[in-house]
């Protein structure tokens, strides 16, 4: 294992704030082929129950994080060279809904740091807490898959 585990896990990443803005919603939407008015209409969005345009599922993925300054900085923190990953999968958790104006702070972690093929590949799991005020609206969670072909032979 390359990854020192002791070090890794429960370890704390700088937490993030996140302003979700309508047209960043909109963009991203159009980006993934989203065609439901309410994603991109205020009224529709309104007429629907919806107080503003809601995120897409899939907008507080890790690509929100890849936003940020030096975004896999994380990944070095541990350990890992970045050349040899991979992604493993990600899994997100919904608690509530996201809506354009919301002020949200992602609060990140590692959660997990295992090996398979008898060491050849490494995986280390990000979890994401993403946080409207005190409330939890999603859980986000990355998985990382490092390559140590050399640990196979």
């Amino acid at each position: 294992m390359y990854v020192d585990r002791d070090f890794a896990l429960g370890l704390d990443l700088d937490p993030i704030p996140i302003e979700v803005e309508r047209g960043r919603l909109r963009l991203f939407a159009k980006a993934i082929g989203e065609t439901n008015p309410v994603y991109f209409d205020l009224d529709a969005a309104r007429a629907a129950g919806y107080p503003d345009l809601p995120a897409p599922p899939s907008f507080l993925g890790n690509a929100v994080e890849l936003e940020i300054p030096e975004p896999l900085y994380w990944m070095s923190a541990v350990g890992i060279d970045i050349t040899s990953t991979l992604h493993g999968g990600q899994k997100m958790v919904y608690h509530e809904m996201v809506f354009a104006g919301d002020s949200l702070m992602l609060h990140r972690s590692i959660v997990d740091v295992y090996v398979k093929k008898a060491g050849a590949l490494e995986f280390v799991v990000k979890k994401t807490e993403i946080m409207r005020g005190d409330t939890l609206v999603v859980e986000a969670f990355c998985n990382i898959a490092v390559l140590h072909p050399e640990a196979g032979k």
